[in-house]
């Protein structure tokens, strides 16, 4: 019987399997506010990240981000447990917030929910709970 790989498997997991990531629906509806007014980001599909002592992390499905208010940057990251990160500036008002959001366009295998979803950095933007 043949064994099944994956296609791109986290190079952490492999190094780190005792490494553990938490990803799960926020179950509330949330918003992204850059400003202090404008709206980036609006939705009731949250995923929340829980990776050991670091804060959690709430990533949007892009359908519900105002893409028009980001522009990609060169600056680019890997996670060995996530993969290569992409970045976003927010330009909203007068406000210009540098590499403020990032994704995760192709994942490693271990973390596929996130994929295309925008994170943001919550010292560079107010996330608030609707509701």
């Amino acid at each position: 019987m043949p064994v099944e790989t994956a296609a791109n498997p986290a190079p952490g997991f492999a190094s780190h399997p005792d490494h553990r990531i938490g990803l799960a629906p926020a179950g509330r509806r949330m918003r992204v506010i850059v400003a202090g007014c404008v709206a980036v980001a609006e939705s009731g599909d949250v995923l929340v990240m829980r990776e050991g002592d670091y804060p959690p992390v709430y990533y949007f499905p892009r359908q519900d981000v105002n893409m028009d208010l980001l522009a990609a940057t060169d600056h680019a990251s890997t996670c060995p447990f996530k993969g290569d990160a992409s970045y976003w500036t927010i330009e909203a008002g007068d406000r210009r917030e540098e590499n403020a959001a990032w994704s995760y366009e192709a994942p490693y295998d271990e973390m596929l929910e996130i994929a295309g979803m925008i994170a943001f950095y919550q010292d560079r933007v107010k996330l608030e709970v609707i509701g």
